[in-house]
């Protein structure tokens, strides 16, 4: 699977997790060159708190467009520090 924007290859790997219709990405597969660190956070009731990044490429920023959980419950233990996208962020093979 690879994760693009911006014309930017942001991960790639074959292993990564779907979970509810999302391709979660191992931390190892992002080019973190990419990623910066938000202070977004969300709570899913299932899986714990989510962390944000911002992907900036080519002097764009897209807000917000990554997320991972540094923590997770144990019902979510396979995805820690997995890392999934949104908001443009096109994710295919």
């Amino acid at each position: 699977m690879k994760a693009t924007w911006n014309g930017a290859v942001l991960a790639e790997s074959d292993q990564t997790i779907n979970v509810e219709g999302n391709q979660y990405f191992p931390h190892e597969a992002i080019n973190k060159e990419y990623f910066k660190p938000s202070d977004l956070s969300s709570v899913c009731p299932w899986k714990g708190t989510a962390s944000y990044y911002h992907i900036e490429v080519n002097g764009e920023t897209n807000k917000d467009a990554a997320w991972y959980y540094p923590e997770t419950k144990y019902a979510a233990k396979d995805i820690k520090n997995y890392v999934a996208f949104w908001r443009g962020v096109e994710v295919g093979e």
